[in-house]
């Protein structure tokens, strides 16, 4: 007997969410397998980063449905499951500057039970020489860098990245594309928002169109 074809890992199904009285997405189809990518783009307010929270769980859909391996994430214990394959990359770092850059993502890979990792994780993003430094002293860069570290040091299959690539020089923009490439190779899913040009081999493009705000009314004022 023939196999049908295999369950995305993620599907959102005529995905919508309305924030604050505006229809922020309307209607998103997306499916995504193991190994799979997506590029989002969009001027800015079009809905980008909110799409990411909505696949982070940190936002509700207002209508539709996102399923993970087949089950729905509202779902508060299927949620409890999903959470732990995710890595979020926004534009707010969670560095803490009193703690050594090392600190500040050996604490993350400790949480999750592992060791070993984030050294050479920081080593390989180019932040070696400062990793027992206070992370005061680092540079918006070297910030993104070390959140990039925290990726490589506590493994997670589905990694969601807004404006990844914000502060980082040539080389790191070429590092960011190098690790996202592994991680597909190695099974992983990768979702980026982004404003520049990110090379993102086979990637689906996700384009967000321009949202018009809805005007207030005197009434809605009142």
């Amino acid at each position: 007997m023939a196999r049908g074809p295999p369950i995305p890992k993620l599907l959102a199904s005529r995905l919508s969410c309305i924030r604050n009285g505006q229809m922020v997405l309307r209607d998103i189809n997306m499916t995504m397998h193991n190994g799979g990518g997506m590029i989002l783009t969009g001027p800015n307010g079009s809905g980008k980063t909110t799409f990411l929270r909505v696949l982070t769980g940190f936002l509700k859909p207002s209508a539709g449905h996102l399923l993970w391996n087949g089950h729905d994430v509202t779902n508060s214990s299927i949620y409890e499951l999903y959470k732990v394959e995710l890595h979020w990359v926004g534009l707010k770092d969670a560095i803490k500057n009193k703690l050594s850059v090392v600190d500040n993502v050996e604490f993350w890979e400790t949480l999750e039970g592992k060791s070993g990792r984030s050294r050479k994780a920081l080593e390989f993003m180019g932040l070696g020489h400062v990793m027992n430094e206070p992370a005061q002293v680092l540079s918006v860069g070297q910030r993104k860098r070390v959140q990039l570290a925290r990726l490589l040091a506590i493994p997670r299959p589905i990694w969601l990245l807004d404006e990844p690539s914000v502060g980082l020089d040539k080389d790191g923009v070429q590092k960011l594309e190098y690790i996202m490439e592994e991680h597909r190779r190695k099974g992983g899913m990768v979702f980026v928002a982004t404003h520049v040009p990110i090379k993102l081999k086979d990637a689906m493009h996700l384009q967000f169109p321009p949202r018009i705000l809805k005007s207030k009314t005197y009434m809605d004022l009142m």
